[in-house]
């Protein structure tokens, strides 16, 4: 029995994890330098930056990929934006020690109405 069934035969499923995944990668390698490549110049931090960014391309073009399968591209670029600010929130508050702001909160509010208008039929 495929262990892996229940999340590719729902395609929009399967893309969020994906683009999720995706995200963490992508989050690190555009802000991680800045916490720890500081002392380095720009053009490490890119290199870096770009290597991290492969492995993000290696979830993001499957995922995008079987979420078109589903979904409109509308659809599919809202579903990211959302997945990204879920990442980033987290990443910017817990890894980066950012305080928390509310400005976070009205950001999804915004979100959330893109959601309703991208995704109502």
């Amino acid at each position: 029995m495929n262990s892996f069934a229940p999340i590719t035969s729902h395609p929009a499923l399967a893309c969020a994890a994906l683009l999720t995944v995706s995200n963490l990668f992508m989050t690190f390698a555009w802000y991680g330098h800045l916490k720890h490549l500081e002392a380095q110049p720009w053009w490490i931090a890119a290199l870096i930056s770009w290597g991290i960014a492969l492995f993000e391309y290696l979830f993001q073009v499957p995922a995008n990929r079987i979420g078109y399968t589903a979904l409109s591209l509308a659809q599919l670029k809202i579903m990211q934006e959302i997945i990204t600010l879920a990442v980033f929130v987290p990443f910017a508050v817990v890894y980066m020690d950012q305080p928390p702001k509310l400005d976070f909160v009205w950001a999804g509010i915004c979100l959330l109405g893109a959601v309703y208008f991208i995704f109502r039929d």
